[in-house]
């Protein structure tokens, strides 16, 4: 490891720590800056698993509620971010428990859907800032029709930009497992694409 990758690992050792500190101490400051710097994340995490804006909306509420409550039980060891989507994905499923008890909820059964909104960056021409509106279109559609498990490790992986571990520790899923969802999510949705362009 080089020495600016040493530096950023230990600032983020140094920041998970400061944070894990001003939970204890219930700090008012440090609960603002966390939200202002996790809002779009947690919420656009939120609308993915939940498919509905105003649920996800509430479900943001509570998670940082819970964040108050149980900030002693952030220890610093791990990035605050996989702790916080922890929380955002266990109200998730203890909402949908309480709404379906019947069925025991799993993100990997695939039986809810939500739409996956990806902008497109830089600046591309008119013609191409089309073919990527299209494009993008065509991938939320496809989302909806991929379970949700899959869906969520997509997400993870590629718009919030998680790492493996990172994933594992929110989902709470084996290593093997993150892995193959992905692939398989992948795989679901290249076919999906694929059938829908015939």
């Amino acid at each position: 490891m080089n020495a600016t990758a040493c530096y950023f690992v230990s600032a983020m050792a140094d920041e998970n720590t400061e944070i894990a500190r001003g939970l204890q101490r219930r700090d008012p400051d440090l609960l603002d800056h966390l939200i202002e710097k996790y809002q779009h994340r947690l919420l656009r995490y939120l609308v993915y698993l939940t498919g509905c804006g105003e649920l996800a909306e509430d479900l943001f509420q509570e998670t940082w509620v819970r964040v108050l409550e149980r900030g002693r039980q952030y220890d610093g060891r791990h990035d605050f971010s996989t702790w916080l989507f922890a929380i955002a994905r266990n109200l998730v499923i203890d909402h949908l428990r309480r709404k379906r008890p019947e069925t025991p909820y799993s993100l990997a059964d695939g039986d809810d859907s939500a739409l996956l909104d990806i902008t497109a960056t830089g600046q591309p021409s008119a013609f191409d800032a089309t073919v990527q509106r299209e494009q993008n279109e065509q991938i939320s559609a496809g989302m909806q029709h991929i379970p949700a498990g899959y869906r969520e490790a997509l997400v993870l992986r590629f718009q919030e930009g998680m790492s493996l571990g990172e994933i594992a520790n929110v989902t709470g899923a084996p290593l093997g497992t993150v892995k193959s969802r992905i692939y398989r999510g992948l795989s679901a949705l290249e076919a999906w694409l694929r059938g829908a362009q015939l």
